[in-house]
Parts: structure tokens; sequence; C-alpha cells
């Protein structure tokens, strides 16, 4: 977070300067653009290369798991109506995954008292 601080914040601090044309038609708004991106491309250049290994990694198994279980993971999409009504998946000991519905919670029983008798009932 802190590496992309820097440079937004060197962007808006060339978007609050005035304007002033230069030769050859560019800008300092022009660049300052160019500095940001080019700074935001350094910095994200480590990341996008532990990403590509990590796509070159489980790529094929995830495309093989998305071949074979596709069209069934898509067939239980269009019967969930809202998925914020389960569970996490779990895997068990024995590797089935299960997905649970969360358990709706019971309301509380009315409690009533009978200021004459003082019987409480539930």
């Amino acid at each position: 977070m802190k590496q992309i601080l820097a440079p937004v914040s060197f962007a808006l601090l060339m978007l609050s300067t005035p304007l002033q044309a230069e030769e050859g038609g560019s800008n300092l708004m022009e660049r300052g653009a160019e500095m940001f991106w080019e700074g935001l491309r350094k910095e994200m250049a480590p990341s996008l290369k532990e990403l590509e290994g990590l796509v070159a990694t489980i790529g094929p198994s995830m495309q093989a798991f998305l071949q074979e279980m596709g069209p069934a993971l898509a067939e239980i999409a269009q019967k969930v109506e809202d998925w914020s009504a389960y569970e996490a998946p779990e895997i068990l000991p024995n590797g089935d995954i299960i997905i649970r519905k969360k358990q709706k919670l019971k309301p509380e029983p009315e409690v009533s008292t009978d200021p004459e008798s003082g019987i409480t009932d539930l």
C-alpha cells in the first residue's frame, strides 16, 4: 500500500499545479501521468511475475477441473438463490467436500408474567 501511495500522491500533486505548455506540445499533466504509470508498472512488476508463476503452476490442473466439474457447478449455481445462506465449504477427512446451509436462529420464546399471580409463562 505504501508503495502505491507515493506515485498516487505525486500524481495528485501534479494535478493541483497549474498547467503550463512546454516544447513539443507536452505539458506537466501528461508528464506527471506518464511518470505515475511508469512508477506503477515498476511497483507491480514483482507481483505480476509472482502471479504468472502461480498461474503456470496451478493453471493446467484448474483447467482440467473446470472442464470436468464446470457443468455440475453451473447447475448448482442456477439452483442456489442466495449464496449467503450457506457456510464456507468444508473438506472432510475422507476427502468429501460439503457445503452446509446456515442454521436459522430460533426466535426467543415470549415471556409473560401475570402481575396478579406472579406466574411466568414461557
